[in-house]
């Protein structure tokens, strides 16, 4: 008798994983728990004899697919640039993804964190908590009415912030996406630099790739109104932290919003810690009750597709 196919999970931290060992054995398959955090070299170990794999934040390097067997490698959630999918096609491999995961809630919590760093109320909250009270004059706060918003990346999240973001009166919305070709009426498309030089407020939904990595870096925050108010609720690498930090401190730029970073946890000696005119969230902008349960179905759904030689519904890599 033939083994089941195993799949093998690298990643732990939901309450539970009844849904997916229900779906898997549906499909002939066991699931097995090996949590890695964050270590390629145990993911290596844990996948040698995997038929599929299910995966959060560890990666899963060259080094790793060229130990396994598995006929695919699916992503909870959106990103996946913590797996080297050019290795995972060449051996036949398929990478998948969940790619309409979260939108609503990552997108609310883009303009939660927009009103937030607009409106300085994570300042205000630990100033009346260490019974202070009354805003410094030098803690400046604009109208949002009127004004321009930035949308760099659109898709998804992207399209939903910015149906959000409209009830808050800004004149005008520039997007800046290379793979979109129109967007909505009370927008219009515009380059990096207008983006960069034309913005009251900008939030980042591209996907982290080696032509976005640190687009905001010295350059464009060169270009910024002192009085921008930045988001990011995508990837930590598209900006250059340094650089934000510094024209943060300066006062080049207003305030930003921030819930990813380049290096996650954040790191203890992170300037961005000290700054009163940053919002910090722990990478939690996913997060919602319904979504993990519709995430952890629609992943595993994935896996058990392949498993029994179905055409996947949202491949990211093309195999051989």
């Amino acid at each position: 008798m033939a083994r089941p196919w195993r799949v093998v999970v690298l990643d732990d931290g939901y309450p539970d994983y009844e849904t997916e060992r229900t779906i898997l054995a549906a499909a002939g398959a066991e699931l097995v728990l090996s949590p890695c955090r964050g270590d390629a070299a145990k993911a290596a170990l844990a996948m040698a004899e995997a038929d599929g794999v299910l995966v959060r934040e560890t990666p899963i390097d060259a080094a790793a697919i060229a130990t396994t067997q598995a006929r695919v490698i699916v992503r909870y959630g959106v990103g996946y640039d913590n797996i080297d999918t050019a290795a995972a096609a060449a051996r036949g491999i398929v990478v998948c993804n969940v790619p309409d995961h979260g939108t609503e809630e990552v997108s609310d919590h883009a303009l939660a964190l927009l009103l937030a760093a607009i409106r300085r109320v994570a300042e205000a909250d630990r100033r009346v908590r260490a019974h202070g009270w009354g805003l410094p004059i030098d803690r400046k706060i604009h109208h949002i009415r009127g004004g321009t918003l930035g949308l760099i990346g659109y898709w998804r999240i992207g399209a939903a912030f910015h149906r959000k973001a409209a009830a808050l009166g800004y004149a005008r919305v520039l997007v800046h996406d290379p793979f979109v070709r129109e967007v909505p009426a009370g927008a219009s498309l515009a380059s990096l630099d207008t983006i960069a030089a034309e913005s009251d407020a900008i939030s980042l939904h591209a996907p982290l790739t080696n032509a976005t990595r640190h687009i905001i870096g010295r350059g464009f925050l060169a270009l910024a109104k002192p009085t921008l108010v930045l988001v990011n609720t995508a990837r930590g690498g598209l900006i250059d932290e340094s650089a934000l930090a510094a024209a943060l401190a300066e006062g080049r730029v207003l305030a930003a919003g921030l819930d990813v970073y380049e290096n996650e946890p954040l790191r203890h000696d992170s300037p961005l810690r000290s700054l009163d005119n940053v919002v910090l969230t722990d990478h939690s902008a996913w997060y919602s009750e319904e979504a993990i349960a519709e995430l952890q179905r629609k992943a595993a759904q994935e896996v058990a597709r392949v498993l029994e030689g179905e055409t996947p519904l949202h491949p990211v890599n093309q195999t051989r």
